[in-house]
């Protein structure tokens, strides 16, 4: 039986994810066989495993820093909002439907034996799992059927870390006033606290901490500071929308649809010296961009009418007749076309008319394409004849199916083989001109297709690309995993957590 210990917090943001990814990596770095574990996780940050099973993005980071592949089970309900009151449910990677909050609600319960058989499934194969809870368990409205937070923490007999974000401001109300709203048994479970985001001299801070242990006679395990990590996190209120001023020799821009998902996609664009990405919610934010990117989105018709709306799709056409660079993935690689069709209500039913920058028809289907891809680009002219060649890997997951209207001359895109069992080819995304698109989520972090694009932009801006060292971004992405792990371990007190963690397999 693994041994185990679960981090909750006080509130949506306190930085779980990433302090669970922490704990992974130091149990690994430690010798450890080790495994994230959230029963439920609502995000449109998702991922496509081997087995072609879908789960959440922060699972798989949390599985990347503890050095194993990610697993469904280690994810085993996701949901993925379609709307302010509705979500397509995802139980252990396969799609069992779209559900209201409130239905959702009364049937959640049930599957807390998914759940169960998840974790016990998880637990054969290692030493220690790290469990992330997900908002507050002081949520009294939702305690009652509770399944990712206390509720679980009961059934799986598994030792609390309450955390709480000094950054926003009032931390010790936050901690106390949980502990104050949890039931006795609950509080039991709670072995200590981690103050997170802190910023400043410690030991201003000392008075408080006494007073708090004082107060909810629990002990303060850690304070961790404020670090910046370039590392995917959840989407419900990350800072990668914030824009940060950076100028650059490059502009890259996404724009922000409100049902934005996997923009995870763009970590590795973000991380690049020579190019500044900004986050587009107007027109006006594309300005002077040498490439738009429209992204992947859980709401494909809705958000192409709130681009529609706002002005951003009149200024996409009109920067795409002037040579500018336009870019679709997945539901941006739809908007891209002539027209989208929902015969069977998938996305509210009827059609639409797309942008109209590439000659393509989607029709949406109720089977949900999940698989993983490797490619190469066929060769391309025009514009985008650089791109030729290029191969990279990835994963779609996508309702849609699109298929050309009219002969296109540059040809299509790509000849993409699915890694998983299916190992056909197929003709994958298309280009026309200065405009192209594909379904792959991924496409710029393995392989050379992102280099390749990249030397695109430069020589079109009369600028190079030698003497720029190509980054390596699992190389990167290592770096920012030990990273986080040496900030916890430099300010958390391990041989405690060690012993709580020890203390929950008696």
């Amino acid at each position: 039986m693994a041994k185990k210990i679960m981090i909750q917090g006080t509130m949506s943001g306190v930085g779980k994810s990433l302090l669970t990814a922490g704990l992974c990596r130091i149990l690994r770095q430690d010798g450890y066989r080790v495994a994230p574990f959230k029963s439920q996780n609502m995000a449109l940050n998702s991922f496509i495993t081997k087995e072609g099973l879908e789960m959440g993005r922060a699972q798989v980071v949390q599985a990347e820093a503890a050095m194993v592949e990610p697993n469904v089970l280690m994810n085993p309900i996701l949901l993925k909002p379609t709307t302010d009151v509705g979500s397509q449910v995802i139980v252990r990677g396969e799609v069992i439907g779209n559900m209201k909050a409130v239905e959702y609600f009364k049937y959640k319960r049930s599957l807390m034996p998914v759940i169960m058989e998840a974790f016990q499934e998880l637990e054969k194969d290692y030493d220690y799992i790290v469990i992330e809870g997900a908002g507050s368990p002081a949520e009294i409205n939702l305690k009652q059927n509770d399944i990712v937070n206390m509720g679980l923490a009961k059934e799986l007999r598994a030792p609390v870390l309450l955390v709480g974000d000094i950054d926003r401001g009032g931390v010790f109300a936050q901690l106390a006033g949980t502990m104050m709203l949890l039931e006795e048994e609950e509080k039991e479970l709670v072995k200590g606290v981690i103050i997170n985001k802190f910023r400043g001299d410690k030991e201003i801070l000392k008075p408080g901490l006494t007073m708090l242990d004082d107060l909810i006679k629990r002990p303060t395990a850690g304070v961790i500071p404020y670090v910046y990590l370039n590392l995917d996190d959840e989407d419900s209120l990350t800072e990668r929308f914030q824009d940060k001023g950076k100028v650059s020799q490059l502009k890259a821009a996404v724009v922000k649809l409100p049902r934005i998902s996997n923009f995870s996609d763009y970590s590795i664009l973000e991380s690049l010296d020579y190019l500044s990405l900004v986050y587009a919610t107007g027109a006006g934010d594309l300005e002077n961009a040498d490439i738009i990117i429209i992204p992947g989105t859980k709401n494909t018709l809705n958000d192409l009418l709130w681009m529609r709306q706002n002005g951003i799709e009149a200024a996409i056409k009109k920067l795409a007749q002037k040579g500018v660079i336009i870019m679709g993935i997945c539901g941006g690689f739809q908007m891209l076309g002539e027209v989208l069709k929902d015969p069977d209500n998938i996305e509210g039913g009827g059609d639409l008319r797309g942008l109209g920058l590439l000659p393509l028809e989607t029709i949406y289907e109720k089977e949900k394409v999940r698989t993983r891809v490797q490619g190469r680009i066929n060769p391309l002219q025009g514009e985008l004849t650089e791109l030729s060649g290029a191969d990279f890997e990835g994963y779609e997951i996508h309702m849609g199916r699109s298929s050309i209207l009219s002969d296109i001359a540059e040809g299509s895109f790509s000849e993409v083989t699915p890694i998983t069992e299916k190992s056909e080819g197929k003709e994958e995304g298309f280009a026309k001109g200065n405009v192209f698109g594909t379904y792959v989520h991924g496409i710029f972090d393995q392989g050379n297709f992102c280099e390749r694009l990249m030397k695109l932009l430069l020589k079109r801006k009369g600028l190079t690309y030698e003497g720029i060292e190509p980054l390596d971004f699992n190389a990167y992405k290592e770096s920012q995993y030990n990273l986080l792990a040496d900030t916890v371990r430099e300010n958390i007190d391990m041989e405690m957590i060690y012993n709580i963690m020890n203390e929950s397999a008696n």
